[in-house]
């Protein structure tokens, strides 16, 4: 692909060596395409599973979903209890009621 509005049309105002500019261009695309290998392609198995990194709210409720859904889910907290910020609260809005 050779941008030629981009690289000569709009940046260089005198016409001679916009067409120029594009020629050179486009041999430096052609030569470019002429030198392009074919790019293998590999299969690889694929597991469906996912991984949930964070046991808070957001990270329980997607676990949650996801697993109801069919999906093997890996659930990984950092901290030994899940909740975040959740399990310090002792009471939540607008019921106040208790937060674990």
């Amino acid at each position: 692909m050779v941008n030629v509005r981009e690289h000569c049309s709009w940046c260089t105002e005198d016409n001679e060596e916009a067409l120029e500019k594009a020629k050179i261009l486009v041999k430096g695309g052609v030569n470019r395409a002429l030198s392009l290998e074919v790019v293998p392609v590999r299969t690889v198995p694929v597991e469906k599973a996912t991984l949930v990194v964070g046991g808070g709210i957001a990270g329980m409720n997607a676990a949650l979903d996801l697993a109801n859904g069919g999906i093997k889910v890996y659930l990984v907290e950092k901290n030994t209890t899940i909740g975040g910020r959740m399990s310090q609260l002792d009471r939540t809005f607008p019921t106040d009621d208790c937060s674990i």
